[in-house]
């Protein structure tokens, strides 16, 4: 028997939207002629980051979440306002059906020839970390969400196919030996992610419905924006492989402390996992923005979560499936604290 809790006004809210692509968005934003669409509140989630592409969930910098905290004093750390149903991620109807990640595959393809050049030794520790994210009870937390159910759905039942966590998620890193671009763009994020998916075989769309490309940038070689406007984001692309999912993953230790160098004395390699971390997680349970689990903010599981350094949700060191061990954030649950919802750094 299904046990579903609403968002008290989320329908008022999607009431009328239509998510028929990953252009669409069930929670419209303030825009201005030729402005990027912008949601209040969290600095991270939904953003327009070039013309003509569909939007991107961007993972905001340390001083952004800082800022916003510091200018919200009453909002609850990674999440906004006092713990209640109304602070909860929810459904927001799927994209063709899907919503989540139901058994999800991460492939990392390293882009450039540039990567000769690795003075942190991020390649390594991206596979080491993926390599273990699987099963891990970190990465849990996402099966508490789902799909097949009403848009505004807050909770799940048994019956409901819900993102799913199996062990050896990694499923293979391709080094990419052609020339990247000095300053990708979204959309040459984009068709690399659609190269690797040929790559991989995975040529159609019932391939690609639990995929997710992580393209990751060379030392030196990132997107603009990156560091000063975000860390790292997600998006999606239409392609006659179907709907392919993708994180455009910069090297992110150059950006240093405003994407996690050092952050909670975690070592000046900790923002690589963390902030891999952050956009796998929310790909899982909102694989083609945004259709999936956010809330009424526009923020993700992971956004709401974000550079937190003290209590309850804090960063930390988490040991994976394979044992190893890696920085991570926590993840935004909503059955956390009864209910109430809170960051977790594992789940049940």
């Amino acid at each position: 028997m299904s046990r579903y809790k609403h968002a008290p006004g989320c329908f008022l809210a999607v009431l009328g939207l239509l998510i028929a692509s990953p252009l669409s968005n069930a929670q419209e934003p303030k825009q201005e002629p030729n402005q990027p669409m912008v949601f209040e509140g969290n600095p991270g989630g939904w953003k327009i980051l070039e013309e003509g592409q569909p939007p991107a969930m961007v993972h905001a910098t340390v001083e952004a979440m800082h800022k916003w905290r510091e200018a919200n004093p009453d909002a609850k750390p990674g999440g906004g306002g006092q713990a209640s149903t109304t602070n909860d991620l929810y459904y927001h109807g799927g994209v063709g059906g899907i919503g989540v990640e139901t058994a999800p595959k991460v492939y990392l393809v390293l882009w450039g020839s540039q990567w000769s050049s690795d003075p942190s030794g991020e390649a390594a520790i991206l596979q080491s970390f993926f390599n273990g994210a699987g099963g891990a009870s970190w990465t849990n937390t996402v099966t508490q969400y789902c799909q097949g159910v009403a848009s505004g759905t807050i909770s799940c039942s048994t019956a409901d196919p819900a993102a799913g966590n199996p062990s050896g998620i990694l499923a293979g890193v391709w080094h990419d030996t052609s020339l990247a671009p000095s300053k990708p763009r979204q959309s040459q994020i984009a068709s690399e992610a659609v190269k690797a998916a040929a790559h991989f075989l995975n040529t159609t769309a019932s391939s690609n419905a639990s995929v997710q490309y992580v393209i990751a940038t060379s030392h030196g070689h990132n997107s603009s924006g990156f560091g000063t406007s975000y860390c790292a984001y997600h998006s999606s692309t239409s392609s006659t492989n179907g709907n392919v999912a993708y994180t455009n993953l910069p090297y992110i230790t150059d950006a240093g402390a405003s994407c996690g160098a050092n952050f909670n004395g975690l070592g000046a390699e900790a923002g690589i996992t963390i902030v891999a971390g952050h956009e796998m997680a929310e790909t899982m349970t909102d694989q083609f923005p945004s259709g999936g689990w956010l809330d009424s903010s526009g923020s993700e599981i992971g956004d709401k979560c974000a550079w937190i350094s003290s209590g309850q949700g804090a960063a930390a060191d988490t040991t994976l499936s394979t044992g190893a061990s890696f920085p991570v954030q926590s993840l935004w649950s909503n059955a956390f604290n009864g209910g109430s919802g809170g960051c977790v750094l594992s789940y049940p």
